[in-house]
């Protein structure tokens, strides 16, 4: 028995020294030398292609070089759409999402977030002599949205009587907008700002209505992974308590831009 005993040990301890070590995000990053970011390529101020450098910037790109800085690392940007930031987020090909997405409970089903680093909330894009002004006059009505957003749910919800057409991207959306495809457009009031500000003629649209819904968006981090969500984090209130955010913030929400939004919420700091 005795033998048998000393055998089974040595075959658990073999085994064990042969299972390889799991290595959270952070070592991942920090061997790999780059922080692989999921970003949107058609959302401005968020993320877009810039023309002249050909690159995608936008303030959560900024965010994401901030987080990146403080690792160390040089960061790397993917382009991701709202059907595709989780799959790829969960399936490895990106260490995190920045991404206008809204921090949702259902979603912690799928994956962790950090603590909210942009507050909006829902409203809609309309033409602005195109007769809606609340969400109770889309009722018969098409209203483009995006797939996978919590936007074409939450509307829905709202007005039970309109008939939601979701596309890949909002450019696509505000698109069919502008040809009469759709009546309105529904997601966060950032985004919106960033759809009409970046037409030829703002003035022919208007966002209206009251809130449809609050969205706070989080980063999008892989379950179960303590250290780099708490590393996240504390950079973000690192960033809030020295500055370094709002200056972020001024440089694409601020008075002198075009997609101009007060800052009038604070981010949640820890003691």
């Amino acid at each position: 028995m005795r033998r048998l005993a000393l055998f089974l040990v040595l075959a658990a301890l073999v085994a064990l020294a042969a299972t390889p070590a799991l290595a959270g995000k952070l070592d991942d990053i920090k061997a790999r030398g780059t922080l692989i970011a999921g970003v949107k390529d058609s959302q401005p101020p968020f993320g877009f292609v810039d023309e002249q450098s050909k690159q995608i910037v936008g303030f959560e790109i900024d965010i994401c070089k901030a987080l990146a800085d403080k690792l160390g690392v040089k960061l790397e940007t993917k382009p991701v759409t709202s059907s595709t930031r989780i799959p790829m987020l969960t399936q490895g090909a990106i260490d995190l999402v920045a991404a206008t997405m809204t921090h949702k409970k259902d979603r912690e089903d799928q994956i962790d977030f950090s603590i909210t680093y942009f507050m909006t909330g829902q409203k809609l894009l309309v033409k602005k002599d195109g007769g809606i002004k609340t969400v109770k006059d889309l009722a018969g009505k098409k209203v483009g949205s995006v797939k996978g957003s919590t936007s074409e749910q939450n509307v829905k919800k709202a007005q039970p009587e309109c008939t939601v057409i979701s596309f890949e991207t909002y450019p696509e959306a505000f698109l069919a907008l502008k040809q009469g495809k759709v009546e309105a457009v529904t997601t966060d009031e950032s985004i919106l700002v960033g759809l009409q500000n970046s037409d030829d003629k703002p003035a022919d649209f208007a966002i209206v209505g009251e809130y449809i819904s609050p969205e706070p968006y989080g980063l999008g981090l892989a379950e179960n992974d303590s250290d780099f969500r708490d590393f996240v984090n504390v950079a973000l209130m690192d960033m809030w308590g020295s500055g370094e955010f709002q200056k972020i913030y001024t440089k694409w929400f601020g008075k002198d831009t075009k997609f101009y939004i007060p800052l009038e919420w604070d981010m949640e700091v820890w003691p």
